[in-house]
């Protein structure tokens, strides 16, 4: 098992941009699909984005496509920099892990690790 810890998040204007991180530790990090989702408010968990465990494979979903880059390092962090936000992006937005799995986990029973979650706000 993997433990996954979220930050970045925060109060954004429209069009502006912020860089999720998350940290994992507990297990080794380098094995883990890496997957982001969010929940707006009275909405359910929804798939953003994932990257496979090699790294070398990513996949978003429709509506950050363009505006979203899903990314990890070898110091056991997944980042996720959104731009162009609007105030339909608000939410919780949540990193997950999967060992193994690959980049079209984009279910979140695909995922058996959950960070608590970083809240994003963009005012309309």
């Amino acid at each position: 098992q993997v433990q996954l810890l979220e930050s970045g998040g925060g109060l954004v204007q429209a069009a502006g941009s912020l860089k999720l991180s998350c940290a994992a530790s507990g297990d080794t990090f380098s094995s883990y699909t890496m997957g982001w989702f969010r929940q707006a408010p009275g909405r359910e968990r929804a798939f953003v984005a994932a990257i496979s465990w090699s790294g070398h494979n990513t996949n978003y979903a429709d509506s950050v496509k363009g505006r979203c880059t899903i990314s990890r390092d070898d110091k056991e962090t997944v980042y996720v920099q959104m731009k162009n936000l609007n105030p339909d992006n608000t939410a919780i937005y949540y990193c997950a892990a999967r060992e193994y799995g690959n980049n079209f986990f984009v279910a979140t029973t695909d995922y058996d690790n959950w960070g608590q979650g970083t809240q994003i706000t963009v005012p309309s």
